[in-house]
């Protein structure tokens, strides 16, 4: 049998991981159309802003998934469900140009 401090220990512990969880499911102002359109406009502007002469089906799709990181990720530290259009733009136009890097450097090597 668990004593009643051992149950607490357990749901101490659980907690991040439902955090986690619940960060990964918030919807912002923006929803997962808004993301699909500020990405591809977050991956044409990274485009520019890399000088990449990626094809423009690649750097919209990186731009879109990096949209998806850069919101995911932000929403850890700033509040993204009142940040609007404006915000996750600029959220998508950095976890687009972080991962036109990382296809930089992958495709160098490759």
């Amino acid at each position: 049998m668990i004593s009643p401090g051992k149950s607490k220990e357990v749901l101490m512990d659980t907690m991040p991981a439902t955090e986690f969880l619940a960060r990964s499911t918030t919807l912002t102002s923006v929803g997962w159309i808004g993301y699909i359109i500020i990405g591809a406009i977050a991956g044409w502007i990274a485009k520019h802003l890399m000088h990449v002469k990626e094809g423009f089906v690649v750097t919209i799709l990186i731009g879109i998934a990096g949209a998806l990181i850069g919101g995911f990720l932000l929403s850890f530290f700033v509040n993204t469900e009142k940040g609007g259009w404006w915000f996750t733009l600029l959220a998508a136009v950095l976890g687009a140009v972080i991962l036109l890097g990382l296809f930089r450097v992958v495709r160098r090597r490759a």
